[in-house]
């Protein structure tokens, strides 16, 4: 799902509301009708000029409270919000209207509208492979934006948005299993074996499935050998061996460099 086809979303109502409208230069008289703020609303939204149509939107919101077109106004400005890069804002305002309108039409992409501005955030996921110190990077938004289309496809499964959604956190559970493995690498290239195999122990707990689990596996066996827990290092090499009996860390100690990247699976 693209970013251009999200915005086109409108209430079948609010659009049926619009449908009759003169197409006049534009009214910021005082008693613009909402139906015609609107109207400029999207005409800015094309044009770009994000800021006007959130000013605009935001008296439709005012003049039109309880309706449709006030609730379209609202996912609006979200969306405008978003694309202006101020996701404080677009989530704030999202959030709002989940709350207020628990019933909506246009609930299940308010949610999947959630993901994206969290999504969209996280634009670090694979920021470890430009040298970032990622002991310090926060997952906080991927974990968010995977809750929000989470529930998504759980209450809205036939939603046109549930497709993409779904796609969307398998790309997310694979980006925190490999954000997981690279902190686990950097515990272990500075000797703490300790920290280093409990990262690695979470990603293999947390993300059984992600192509991640081989090089997690490693990492924690290498730990333990370190700190002479032959038993545990048994075991993860086992299970390395198992379920991996081609990888490239079968019997290596290596943990400085891992074969290719996660996505260059797919």
């Amino acid at each position: 799902m693209c970013a251009g086809r999200a915005a086109a979303v409108v209430v079948g109502v609010a659009a049926a509301l619009l449908a009759g409208c003169a197409t006049a230069p534009k009214n910021e008289a005082p008693n613009a009708t909402a139906e015609r703020l609107y109207k400029d609303a999207r005409e800015d939204m094309a044009a770009g000029t994000y800021e006007r149509a959130i000013k605009s939107l935001e008296r439709v919101e005012g003049l039109a409270a309880g309706t449709l077109i006030a609730q379209q106004a609202v996912l609006d400005m979200a969306y405008m919000h978003w694309r202006l890069d101020d996701r404080v804002q677009a989530l704030s305002t999202i959030d709002r209207f989940i709350k207020l309108n628990p019933s909506s039409p246009a609930l299940d992409y308010a949610m999947y509208l959630k993901g994206l501005i969290n999504f969209n955030d996280n634009k670090g996921f694979l920021g470890a492979l430009t040298g970032q110190d990622l002991s310090e990077r926060d997952q906080r938004a991927a974990r968010d934006s995977f809750q929000a289309f989470k529930l998504l496809a759980e209450q809205f499964p036939a939603s046109p948005y549930t497709a993409d959604a779904r796609g969307r956190m398998a790309y997310i559970v694979n980006s925190l299993a490999s954000y997981e493995v690279h902190v686990a690498r950097y515990y272990f290239r500075r000797g703490a074996y300790v920290a280093a195999a409990a990262r690695a122990q979470q990603a293999v707990t947390e993300f059984p499935n992600a192509p991640a689990l081989e090089e997690a596996l490693h990492i924690m066996a290498q730990s333990y050998d370190k700190l002479a827990l032959v038993q545990l290092r048994d075991d993860a090499q086992r299970v390395l061996k198992l379920n991996y009996p081609n990888s490239a860390f079968v019997g290596s100690k290596d943990v400085t460099a891992f074969s290719k990247p996660w996505w260059q699976f797919w």
